[in-house]
């Protein structure tokens, strides 16, 4: 097979709406809104955000020539299952950057959510479940990317990673729908992936990405902070840390480098 013939496909994945906007109050929330009328999948981007977010009600800065979007789509099987979708999101993440950069020596992955270049933060994910009870009816992937600028690091909360930019970091310039393009459709061959043959090559291409695999970090849950040795994911997505109490699996936390 020549590499050409190789080369993946950057085309907008078939079935899959693309919606391109001025101005929201957050994707997420444009997500929920739109998600009853949809009949397949569907990315919605916007120019501007008013009241963007991130995990746990964390406002997220969202300046202009950034990219906000989501993908809302009906998850298959169990809601614990569609959380691994957060995997497949970093992945496309990886692999778009890559891409448009030229520099995947300079990108890693930190669990659970964030995507890191040159050692600063320039990417997170958002999931949010749309329905009642034990069902998802659809799932919202929010996905932020500083493509132009970063926040002010003096309004991040204490211990937060160094925002950076795509521009600022490496000079590259990059539309948010041209972003948007090549993540759809790296999602769209990760998705494929997981649907064929689970979890375990996601988790293993994720592993092969992670930002200090091997090294001491600080994890805290909502009320113990844990250190210890980066070790590796369990077969659910949890973090598992060699600590100096034995294995510990810790399926929730921010961690701290």
């Amino acid at each position: 097979m020549s590499a050409e013939a190789a080369a993946p496909s950057w085309a907008w994945p078939e079935g899959v709406e693309r919606h391109v906007l001025d101005e929201v109050d957050s994707t997420n929330a444009e997500a929920q809104r739109r998600a009853p009328g949809l009949t397949g999948p569907a990315w919605i981007l916007a120019r501007r955000q008013t009241a963007a977010r991130g995990r746990r009600g964390r406002a997220w800065a969202s300046p202009e020539g950034n990219f906000a979007a989501t993908l809302v789509l009906r998850p298959k099987g169990t809601p614990a299952e569609a959380a691994l979708l957060s995997f497949v999101a970093a992945l496309a993440l990886h692999e778009a950057l890559s891409t448009l950069t030229g520099r995947p020596e300079a990108l890693s992955l930190k669990w659970p959510n964030d995507v890191l270049l040159n050692g600063g933060k320039v990417s997170g994910i958002l999931l949010e479940s749309l329905g009642s009870g034990v069902s998802i009816a659809h799932l919202a992937i929010g996905i932020g990317v500083n493509l132009a600028a970063a926040p002010d690091a003096a309004a991040l909360e204490a211990g937060a990673m160094r925002p950076v930019s795509v521009r600022g970091e490496t000079g590259i310039s990059v539309l948010p729908e041209e972003f948007l393009d090549f993540l759809a459709a790296a999602f769209a061959r990760h998705q494929q992936q997981f649907e064929t043959y689970g979890f375990s090559p996601i988790r293993t291409a994720w592993l092969g990405r992670a930002a200090r695999l091997g090294e001491r970090i600080t994890a805290r849950t909502g009320s113990e902070t844990i250190e210890g040795i980066f070790d590796s994911l369990d077969p659910t997505g949890a973090l598992v840390l060699a600590t100096s109490q034995g294995r510990r699996v810790i399926p929730a936390a921010d961690v701290f480098f």
